[in-house]
Parts: structure tokens; sequence; C-alpha cells
């Protein structure tokens, strides 16, 4: 159906694979991994495939078609945004059905199912990533070890902090994405005066996300009295990287002018050193646009905390194993703890 993988060699055996899967609210990444021998890529991924959610009738159904060719897999760890309860099941805004760890491992015989927040997981994975799959946007080349905070716009917005210690590293996964937005600019108080008629709350991923964005140029449409031309977050990259569309262009300028804000805030409120992974399913899309836009400098518009926020470096990730890679380092640390 809507899997897409790269070539890979026929299925073997693997000592100690398991499989680790990052579920959006758009795809579902996943593979069968294991340790990696080198410490520097802690992790080796064995198979990895990608999935459409909407083409499954639920996250069991994705794990099936994957095991049919990766069988004899005992153990499935599953990083995805939400809110877990006491029964196992998974309070989500952008998933097209119910997460419940439990039933995935009754209905297909697994062993043990883990779950752990998306940018949770990918918070274990920032260590690992290769300066080559990252663009530096600010900030020195290098930190001191300290906090170090993972945030992406995708269907929805998430965000970790990685906090070192002297043993394993404390990740402290939040719902950043729910925090009310706050506007600087006119036009942004207008947008979000806009987005207030329809609302009592305007959470930071109602603009910053995919279906964010699409708000803030329905909202701009509607702001300066003009018909929608787009129905897709994606249109509106296009036509604003395209030139031409005024209103694509300022809207997703005021997207990436929100975002250095929000980063801004949320370095101060967690005390940030160790510098700032920007990733997520966007944000690659739109790299130099987001170079040349004023996320830089919102970033830094803090006051008398400039200084401190020009110390901390901002890197883009552009890595799209990055949440299997985690959600496997997770698993991983886990098993060493209890060793």
């Amino acid at each position: 159906m809507a899997a897409t993988s790269p070539a890979s060699s026929p299925t073997l055996p693997h000592a100690g694979a398991f499989l680790a899967a990052d579920v959006g609210g758009t795809h579902v990444r996943i593979g069968r991994v294991r340790a990696g021998a080198d410490a520097r890529h802690p992790v080796d991924v064995l198979d990895y495939r990608k999935y459409r959610c909407a083409d499954y009738p639920s996250l069991a159904a994705i794990v099936g078609d994957f095991l049919r060719d990766n069988p004899g897999v005992q153990d499935c760890v599953i990083a995805s945004a939400g809110y877990p309860l006491a029964d196992g099941t998974v309070i989500t805004n952008n998933l097209p059905w119910v997460l419940s760890p439990r039933a995935i491992r009754e209905e297909l015989g697994l062993a043990q199912v883990y779950l752990v927040n998306d940018f949770e997981a990918v918070a274990h994975a920032a260590a690992y990533v290769d300066a080559s799959e990252v663009v530096q946007l600010t900030g020195p080349a290098q930190a001191p070890r300290g906090p170090t905070l993972v945030l992406g716009p995708g269907t929805g917005l998430g965000a970790a902090v990685w906090i070192p210690n002297d043993g394993f590293p404390v990740v402290l996964a939040t719902e950043a994405g729910q925090a009310a937005l706050a506007s600087n600019t006119e036009l942004e108080m207008q947008l979000v005066r806009e987005m207030l008629r329809h609302r009592s709350h305007v959470p930071v991923e109602h603009a910053i996300s995919g279906p964010g964005l699409l708000n803030l140029y329905n909202a701009l449409c509607a702001v300066r009295g003009v018909p929608a031309l787009h129905a897709t977050p994606d249109a509106i990259t296009a036509a604003a990287q395209a030139g031409g569309d005024p209103l694509a262009h300022q809207a997703l300028d005021v997207f990436c002018g929100l975002l250095g804000s929000v980063v801004g805030d949320m370095a101060l409120l967690y005390g940030v050193q160790g510098g700032i992974y920007l990733a997520g399913g966007i944000l690659p899309k739109i790299r130099q646009f987001l170079i040349d836009s004023s996320f830089v400098q919102r970033f830094l518009d803090k006051g008398s905390m400039r200084e401190a926020l020009e110390r901390i470096p901002v890197k883009l990730v552009d890595h799209g194993q990055l949440g299997v890679v985690g959600a496997a380092s997770w698993y991983l640390g886990q098993k060493a703890k209890a060793a």
C-alpha cells in the first residue's frame, strides 16, 4: 500500500533486534534495529519503511505489515505524541485512530510494547546527529554540556529537553505545543484575534505546525478580506517559495517569526545551554526560507536575555530516521538501567 522503503537485502536473523516506530499524525516510520557497536552510532537500522497513517485502520495493521517481512522480533518501542492514560491508551490530537500499546502487543503476539513521547525519543537521538546532517542557524559551533532543547513542527508541535547528569541523561517530555501562543507584532495580534473567533484558546501548535501554517494563511486571508487559494500546507509552502503569491509568502514568514519567538521563550523557560535542535517534517522543506526569514532575529529578541541566547547554538536537523533512532536509543537506555 503506502509503505516506502529503501532497497534492502533479504531479511536475516539478527540477535537482539527489535522494532522502533516513530508515529506522527501523517506518517509512521518504523525500523528493525539493534544496538550498534560504535558509541557514536549506538543504533544500527537493519530495515526501515515509511507508511501513511490514512491508508491503514490502526497502528497494529502497520506494525503487522512490517512484521511480515521481519519475523521473529519480540519487542517494539513506539514513539508518539500524546498523554498516556492508566489503561494504556494514549490521548493524542493528531492520529486518525486510537493508540493502545497493549492492544498492539496482544493482537500481534509481541512480548513487550513500550511507549515513549515522540520528542523525548528525538532528544535521545540528538547527541548522535552527525555534523553533515545539521544546518547551523545561529550561535557558536559548540556549547557547554547542559540542557538541550529538541523541538519540531509537523502535524503538531513536539518539544523535549535533554538534561545531562552523572549517570544516564534525563529527558523531560513536554506538551509545549498546547501552551498559549504569544504574538509580538500588530499583524500577529490580528491573526490571533481572527483565530479566537473560532475557539477560546489558541495553542502554539495551532500556528506552528503543518495545520498551523494553514490556519495562519486562512486567518491572513480573512484579515485581508480575500479568498484563500490554497487548501494544504504543502501548497502554501510551494507557493511561498516559488514567488508570485504575496499572501502565501507572508503566511510562511509569520510562521517563521513566531517559531523564532517560541523557541527563544522555551530556551529561557527550560534553562537551555547545550543547544537547540529543530526537527519535524516541515522545516527541512523550507530550509532556505527559514534561513532568510526573521527566525533568528525573533529568537534573539528577548531584551536583556539576548546575550544569553547568543551563546546557544541553534541547528536544523535533516534526518528522516531521527525518531526511530531516538526510540531505539531510549529502549536501549532502559535496558541498560535495568541490567
